[in-house]
């Protein structure tokens, strides 16, 4: 009996094995591709078939990416149509957002918020840029025979344009001056313009609101429409002018405090809150009786509303996914059995039950991950049509894209397991005398 020398194993070299494994890198490249050949081309075969198998996961795709698509896109609307309460800036107010009835009842106990604490604010508070009030009523105004319906007409500090950020087309914006003296001017709106002076310069025009009479020194540039309402019908005053002429007993101001930044904002509101809970005499432990709201606040309500849609969505989605992918793995199933002499005949060959296994799975991955490109497909159509139809600056998000496509296939493979081990284990003997 020959003894094999001990150097006989250490004869293959480093620049061998990298031969050695190229090979078999390339051995298992070219069994993939052989395997995704046959794939679609049975998926070729039976058109129509696939087709209806992929009706579950189509709709499971197209609503995800719609659904996500639209709640981005009304993300970005909201925070700039409606939570856009200017640079930093956050609103002392008496009620704040109230999502229930009992919360209402309770904030209707509130004391107003008063000008007297707009100026106590304004000459106190250490941390705030900028701090400007309003008073508004919506009011019909006239000019002429021309008439506006239902146009809000505010009262507001001079420094109200800045802490806004409202842009003047024409004219200009009022002053202190205006303020002091009580002058009877208005700044309106673009719709108001566009409505009362048609053709015409209204600045130095007059325009009544009840029993009023006012001149016009300026016109804001127009700022457009949040869930189809004008944001252009508007007429502003100097607010000591609103508060002798058209101020009622139960109205109260809103406060507009600005911050120097991002980063002081939460120390400038708690400054706000520390002072007003001190001017109203409050306990340390009772609650606010007045409202801080800003931007975040108003995001914050609207996520929590988005999150309900998002939850029934992903309930849809889910129920879409599970019925392709039960239907994906009958139709497998189905192929599998129509399919036994084939991989009799594959077996005979020289494949093994790892080849069968794979080509069974890539076909059902295959299968599900078309469904998934159709569904987006599908979702972008519906995406334009949304765009073209509605004031939603829709668009399809990466995210949404990448998600719907790694589902779907993940359904095709987990749904395609059971075929696929099934055909794998057939015998390959009886597999040949199966008839074909």
């Amino acid at each position: 009996m020959g003894v094999i020398p001990m150097g006989g194993l250490s004869n293959v070299t480093p620049a061998k094995a990298q031969r050695l494994q190229l090979g078999s890198w390339r051995g298992s490249l070219v069994t993939f591709l052989e395997t995704l050949r046959l794939a679609v081309d049975s998926l070729r075969a039976h058109k129509l078939r696939s087709f209806l198998t992929l009706l579950g996961v189509i709709l499971a795709v197209a609503v995800l990416v719609v659904v996500m698509s639209f709640v981005a896109g009304m993300n970005v609307y909201v925070a700039d149509k409606i939570a856009n309460l200017g640079a930093n800036v956050f609103i002392v107010d008496r009620f704040g957002i109230i999502t229930s009835n009992d919360a209402w009842v309770k904030a209707q106990k509130r004391p107003l918020v008063t000008m007297e604490e707009f100026e106590r604010l304004k000459e106190n508070m250490k941390t705030a840029k900028a701090i400007a009030a309003l008073d508004d009523h919506n009011i019909d105004i006239r000019s002429g025979n021309e008439k506006m319906t239902g146009t809000d007409v505010m009262g507001v500090s001079p420094n109200y344009a800045d802490v806004r950020s409202i842009t003047i087309a024409q004219g200009r914006f009022v002053t202190q001056s205006d303020d002091d003296h009580r002058a009877e001017v208005v700044v309106i709106g673009a719709d108001v313009a566009a409505k009362l002076f048609p053709n015409v310069d209204p600045i130095g025009k007059a325009i009544r609101a009840e029993t009023h009479e006012y001149q016009v020194i300026g016109v804001a540039a127009a700022i457009g429409s949040a869930f189809g309402q004008s944001q252009d019908n508007f007429m502003i005053m100097p607010i000591h002018t609103f508060a002798r002429e058209l101020h009622r007993q139960r109205d109260w101001i809103a406060i507009f405090v600005q911050a120097p930044s991002a980063e002081m904002m939460e120390a400038t509101q708690d400054e706000a809150r520390m002072l007003m809970r001190a001017w109203r005499h409050l306990p340390y432990d009772a609650p606010d009786n007045f409202a801080l709201l800003g931007s975040d606040s108003i995001m914050k309500l609207w996520h929590d509303l988005t999150g309900t849609l998002a939850g029934a969505a992903v309930g849809i989605v889910s129920i879409f996914m599970v019925v392709g992918g039960i239907v994906i793995m009958n139709i497998m199933l189905a192929s599998v059995t129509e399919r036994t002499r084939e991989i009799g005949i594959r077996r005979s060959l020289g494949a093994r039950k790892k080849h069968i296994l794979l080509q069974f799975m890539t076909e059902s991955g295959m299968l599900a991950a078309m469904g998934g490109v159709i569904g987006l497909v599908t979702a972008y159509a519906f995406v334009l049509l949304i765009r073209a139809l509605t004031f939603i600056p829709v668009e399809m998000q990466t995210s949404a894209i990448v998600i719907s496509l790694v589902i779907s296939t993940l359904i095709g493979l987990f749904f395609g397991i059971f075929p696929a081990m099934r055909a794998a284990k057939l015998d390959p003997i009886e597999a040949l005398r199966a008839d074909g």
